[in-house]
């Protein structure tokens, strides 16, 4: 099922989308579990949200894709290349992207991301699939010569709106057999199946609860295939997960945003 975060009528709740309606649900289901309260929204008169408000930490997979490491000149690690994103990166389907005034390109990263459903510590592979909630979709986004300028990924990764969230998570996706496509302005930019992953999802999970604690609710973001990556302020950018659906956010200059404040203050 397709669970969605979502505001209407100033309210702020989570339910499944089934067709065109949202069956309303009590509570956060992630915590919670699936209790429906009865009520249908149409889903024309909902907002979706990020489906995920504020993880407790968002682990991201770097090179997790043979062609994307060649693409990158890459000679990384025999393990798993991890690093983390602070939660304020996150928005939702529909909110900007705010390019921030450094030099150099702004490229796209879409990742399938897993959402943890269960406390997670040394789990084995085997066990992993109990543990996980489900899957959504991912944009990555990074200041890409700000990474070599750094010799490290916080400052580059980090920044407000880096990471696009949405717009549901699905619960019943298999996921090392979906295909993921990223489109700027409608042009095709990456593409990629999950199978061509170096390390499968049960792989990454098994693996990075061995250094984190994975808590309900923590997004594990799995890497992005090879292809063409920066994007501009104007610009829209479309990540497509088979099974999921469509995350779009357009890109706007941190100006934007500035002359938008002084016009409300104003």
């Amino acid at each position: 099922m397709k669970i969605a975060r979502f505001r209407s009528d100033g309210n702020y709740e989570y339910g499944v989308v089934s067709h065109q309606e949202v069956l309303v649900l009590e509570g956060n289901p992630i915590l919670d579990g699936i209790v429906f309260t009865g009520e249908r929204i149409s889903l024309s008169d909902t907002t979706l949200l990020a489906p995920i408000e504020a993880p407790s930490k968002i682990i991201c997979v770097g090179m997790n894709y043979a062609a994307h490491r060649d693409d990158m000149k890459f000679d990384g690690p025999s393990h798993p290349l991890i690093f983390l994103k602070p939660s304020s990166a996150i928005v939702g389907p529909g909110e900007a992207i705010i390019i921030p005034k450094v030099e150099g390109r702004i490229v796209h990263e879409g990742e399938l991301a897993v959402v943890i459903g269960r406390t997670a510590k040394n789990v084995g592979i085997t066990n992993v699939p109990e543990h996980i909630f489900g899957y959504t979709i991912a944009n990555d986004v990074s200041a890409r010569d700000q990474m070599f300028l750094d010799g490290q990924w916080a400052r580059a990764k980090g920044y407000d709106t880096f990471c696009p969230i949405g717009p549901v998570i699905e619960t019943s996706l298999t996921p090392d057999n979906v295909n993921i496509e990223t489109f700027v302005d409608g042009e095709p930019r990456r593409r990629g199946h999950t199978s061509e992953m170096l390390y499968s999802v049960p792989t990454l999970i098994s693996y990075i609860s061995e250094i984190f604690t994975l808590w309900p609710g923590d997004l594990v973001l799995t890497g992005t295939p090879a292809g063409t990556g920066a994007f501009e302020a104007g610009q829209t950018v479309d990540i497509r997960i088979e099974g999921i659906g469509m995350l779009s956010n357009h890109a706007r200059s941190s100006d934007d945003r500035v002359e938008a404040t002084r016009a409300l203050q104003s």
